[in-house]
């Protein structure tokens, strides 16, 4: 792994895009080791003449320091700041460089709405700090994606982030404390996790987990994407790249598939009286 200290001239990125439930990302992370092969972020690495997302991270050194210039000049407490939506804030760097306390401190101070999303256990070191966020802020949201229940196709899949019982325990671990919490179930991966025992762990972790909600959505495939995992599925699971090529003859998965999926996770939230919106918990603007 290459690392290089950039300073960030900007903190936030600003969307355009309507129909989110956050207004701004702050990624302290250029680049991300967790490997994840269906990751959509490698795209952004262009602009910092890599190819190479996973080997080359980029560390905003100063990004505490331009967050709370940026939040003293910018009044944004009726808007949401997400945290980890390219690069997750909790990766292996975060262990040696502690970004994550120093942004704390300064969302804290400006009582800032927050959104954090990781696939990393290690989110478990800050949970004094995002609980003070949560009891200064009118929103806050902490977040575990997990993909999959098993660890041989975690250990490929995403080869860097935690195994996806430690980041159950680390999900368990968020609860009573002031934020709203929630597991994020995306991309589901055909053959991966679409089982019924894999679906119904999934799910039950969740309840388990006592989270406020449970987002799931499946494995969209972009012609920047595709190429990537199909050669990783013809080096480590060969049987499935004809199931694939028949599943996504465009980016989006069979509708008669997701349609099956979908449908037996709404049996299995009932099941276990686990909630699908987000919505509801939202602050008013």
């Amino acid at each position: 792994m290459k690392i290089k200290e950039i300073e960030a001239k900007v903190p936030l990125y600003k969307h355009k895009k309507k129909g989110l439930p956050y207004d701004y990302d702050l990624n302290i992370y250029r680049g991300c080791s967790h490997g994840c092969v269906y990751c959509y972020g490698r795209k952004s690495h262009k602009y910092l003449d890599s190819d190479n997302f996973e080997g080359d991270i980029f560390v905003k050194i100063n990004i505490a320091e331009k967050l709370d210039e940026y939040l003293t000049n910018n009044h944004l407490k009726n808007n949401i700041i997400n945290l980890g939506g390219v690069c997750d804030s909790y990766q292996e760097i975060e262990n040696k460089y502690r970004l994550m306390p120093e942004v704390l401190k300064v969302l804290i101070k400006h009582k800032q709405p927050t959104i954090i999303t990781t696939k990393s256990a290690f989110i478990k070191k800050d949970l004094a700090l995002i609980e003070e966020l949560s009891n200064s802020a009118e929103y806050v949201n902490t977040a575990l994606t997990i993909t999959n229940v098993k660890k041989s196709v975690t250990n490929i899949l995403e080869a860097g982030a935690s195994l996806p019982e430690d980041r159950f325990e680390a999900l368990k671990m968020l609860k009573g404390r002031s934020m709203y919490t929630a597991l994020h179930f995306m991309p589901i991966l055909p053959y991966f996790s679409d089982d019924e025992d894999s679906l119904e762990t999934i799910v039950k972790w969740a309840s388990e987990a006592e989270v406020d909600y449970m987002l799931s959505g499946m494995l969209y495939l972009t012609k920047n994407i595709k190429p990537r995992y199909y050669k990783f599925l013809s080096e480590y699971y060969p049987e499935y790249l004809d199931q694939y090529k028949k599943l996504y003859k465009n980016g989006g998965a069979d509708k008669t598939y997701k349609s099956t999926i979908h449908k037996k996770l709404a049996e299995l939230r009932k099941k276990y009286n686990v909630n699908n919106s987000y919505a509801k918990f939202l602050p008013n603007k």
